[in-house]
């Protein structure tokens, strides 16, 4: 164990330099500012197994709703704000006992408990600070990691995918993990995951897929050769992919997503996850809630515990604070929280997703805490994010910054006493 003694700097060079050197985990700094803290957070084993029993119920109920949906009304799809070009390919079902095969809920520990602000059900990060740096740093200080063995449920989540693609017929040999391969986070993450699944796969640039008309299927360009695609793991939105187009304006995108929607193309995560992505779905929850339908009492129970009042419409204004957040938005962007009386409390700064439709949701006054960063102490907003992997509750990742959690936001590292 380390003594806490030691200059912060110094802690940190001597934990996130051992990192990057291994070449895992390389982006402890971000777009020239301090990501990734040497301090840790320490929480009671309580408060460890009240966020894992709340990730699994809170999966339950949105497995629950997108197995209805999925088969529903394309209008319903239409209304919860998925692409018309996605419409089809959520409706792929396969046999498997969840939504998505690695999932994040993010909660805000309030005054009243734990409270569910969002699901990235489509395609969450954090994965390799929850599964792979915390530990480290645990072992820097003596503490048990919270997270100690749980990678292991991403290999049987991403196998037991795979397996129900093939009993659907699928071919499943050709695999390809892809992502932004000049982006540093998501390559990293991407590359973990296809080590972390050990499947046979190989990672591949978003920019070096192509879809082949004349083939009617995805290839992938290697060495100046192009190899068939039938499996995908992809840390790319399917709501950016539904926009996409080449150089000549031809929908590349929508063509991906046809191929997915006539069983041409296996995804990961699976489709339907898409459906549980928007934050439409939240207010459609609320709404069964509310009015006492579809949902048994004790799922009844766990939604009024751990959701938050959230609507299409806003119906707060005139009564209380209130949040309004874009559909598909991600870290913090397009976010507002306002005043009982509508007026701006606080507003992102980033100039992306403000074009989405929005939800509104009670806000909430998150825990504050003081931390310790290269630049002196801090004193931020905690955020928790909880992955949901194979229906499974698994690691856990705090955030801390401001009362929006923005994508610089502090990576704060968590221990059990």
């Amino acid at each position: 164990m380390k003594s806490m003694e030691q200059p912060y700097a110094a802690r940190r060079e001597e934990i996130y330099g051992a990192l990057r050197q291994e070449g895992v985990f390389t982006w402890d700094h971000m777009y020239g500012e301090e990501y990734a803290l040497a301090s840790v957070h320490r929480i009671t084993a309580e408060f460890r197994q009240e966020i894992a029993e709340a990730t699994e119920k809170l999966g339950e109920i949105f497995r629950k709703a997108v197995l209805v949906i999925q088969h529903g009304d394309p209008q319903l799809l239409s209304e919860l704000g998925l692409p018309q070009e996605a419409v089809e390919a959520v409706r792929v079902s396969l046999p498997l006992d969840f939504t998505t095969a690695i999932g994040r809920f993010d909660f805000a520990p309030t005054p009243d408990g734990l409270k569910m602000l969002e699901f990235n059900s489509d395609t969450p990060t954090g994965i390799v600070e929850t599964f792979h740096v915390n530990g480290r740093v645990c072992d820097h200080y003596g503490l048990t990691d919270p997270n100690a063995g749980l990678s292991a449920q991403i290999a049987e989540a991403f196998q037991q995918t795979v397996i129900a693609y093939k009993r659907q017929g699928y071919p499943v040999d050709r695999l390809y993990f892809t992502s932004l391969d000049w982006h540093e986070e998501d390559a990293g993450t991407t590359r973990y995951l296809l080590e972390q699944s050990q499947l046979p796969g190989k990672f591949v640039a978003l920019s070096d897929l192509r879809y082949v008309e004349e083939e009617d299927a995805l290839y992938a360009l290697a060495q100046d050769e192009l190899h068939l695609v039938e499996v995908l793991y992809r840390l790319h939105a399917l709501e950016k992919l539904a926009e996409e187009r080449d150089a000549d304006g031809y929908p590349t995108g929508a063509e991906v997503l046809d191929l997915i929607a006539r069983g041409r193309l296996a995804i990961i995560n699976p489709p339907a996850g898409f459906i549980a992505q928007t934050k439409a779905l939240q207010a459609l929850i609320w709404n069964l809630h509310e009015t006492n339908q579809f949902f048994s009492a004790e799922e009844q129970e766990v939604i009024g515990r751990y959701m938050l009042p959230t609507y299409l419409e806003n119906r707060f204004q005139g009564s209380e604070s209130y949040v309004s957040k874009p559909i598909f938005g991600r870290e913090g962007g397009g976010v507002t929280l306002h005043a009982a009386s509508g007026a701006a409390i606080d507003r992102d700064q980033e100039d992306f997703y403000w074009e989405q439709d929005m939800i509104y949701q009670r806000l909430v006054e998150m825990e504050t805490v003081e931390i310790e960063t290269l630049k002196g102490p801090y004193h931020g907003h905690l955020l928790w994010g909880s992955f949901l992997i194979g229906g499974q509750a698994s690691g856990i990742i705090a955030r801390v910054g401001g009362r929006i959690t923005g994508n610089l936001s502090y990576y704060l590292p968590v221990g059990i006493e």
